[in-house]
């Protein structure tokens, strides 16, 4: 990678892409942090690192990847004090649910920009994102954004921004929900007797592990799923549960639009 980065924004999201990065061989020299509140594990770190951080963009010149990772509701009041680090080449990024493209350009004179919905597995290296171009953004905008995203994860791409409100609901938030499942059957498993300990330790492994064979296995979650059923089971009998009529299926249809629509409401 090497092209210059603007990171604004080194919370949470900001300072996983920012580890991935650097662990990946960019060279820190060609990173710029703009925090005016960074952490104090995150100053130790820069410090560490060699990467600049300054609390505004006042003095910075052009770059070739802005990448704006604030919150939603400040992307409005941040974007307009970045214009002078946007140049003829530079591509403007925003990771933040609900910031439309249009929004993302508004202060600028129609630059490129890439909108990116990726997830918090990116804090271990193991992110989600899919990305979606404006009209201005070229291939090198494309690959410039695809490498920075794929050094904390898996990358894909769609060209209707639409879709990004359905990216969000399933992969943005998804994470949660497989928290959520880890904490139902941990709370399940202290029902039915078992230590709480011991119920979130079975719960916590089997989560992680399952995924962990869902990634490498060349199966779908289907015949995953079928290979652990036997006819007549204990796995069998939960699953007549689970994708009842009133169980996952369903659950997770009305959890995935409820998402969508809060989605669509944010943009």
């Amino acid at each position: 990678m090497d092209f210059t980065v603007t990171l604004v924004g080194a919370g949470n999201m900001g300072g996983a892409m920012l580890r991935g990065w650097l662990a990946n061989g960019m060279n820190p020299e060609h990173v710029t942090v703009i925090d005016p509140s960074p952490s104090q594990t995150m100053v130790d770190y820069l410090s560490e690192m060699n990467v600049g951080c300054k609390n505004s963009a006042d003095g910075l010149g052009e770059t070739d990847v802005l990448l704006v990772a604030v919150k939603p509701q400040m992307m409005e009041n941040v974007l307009p004090n970045l214009a002078a680090l946007v140049g003829a080449d530079t591509v403007i990024v925003s990771v933040a649910a609900g910031t439309k493209l249009e929004t993302l350009t508004a202060p600028f004179d129609h630059p490129a920009a890439i909108r990116v919905m990726p997830n918090t597995p990116s804090l271990v290296g193991r992110g989600m994102s899919v990305g979606c171009p404006n009209d201005k953004a070229s291939d090198e905008h494309r690959l410039r954004v695809g490498q920075l995203m794929q050094a904390i994860g898996h990358m894909e791409w769609v060209d209707d921004e639409a879709l990004i409100d359905a990216v969000t609901a399933v992969s943005g938030s998804g994470p949660a929900y497989v928290f959520h499942l880890a904490e139902c059957m941990a709370a399940a498993g202290v029902k039915a007797g078992l230590p709480e300990d011991l119920a979130m330790t079975l719960a916590r492994e089997t989560v992680s592990g399952a995924g962990e064979l869902l990634r490498q296995s060349d199966d779908d979650p289907a015949t995953l799923r079928k290979n652990v059923t036997s006819p007549g089971g204990t796995t069998a009998a939960a699953l007549e549960v689970l994708m009842g009529e009133s169980g996952m299926p369903k659950l997770f249809d009305d959890a995935i639009a409820a998402a969508k629509r809060r989605s669509e409401e944010l943009s």
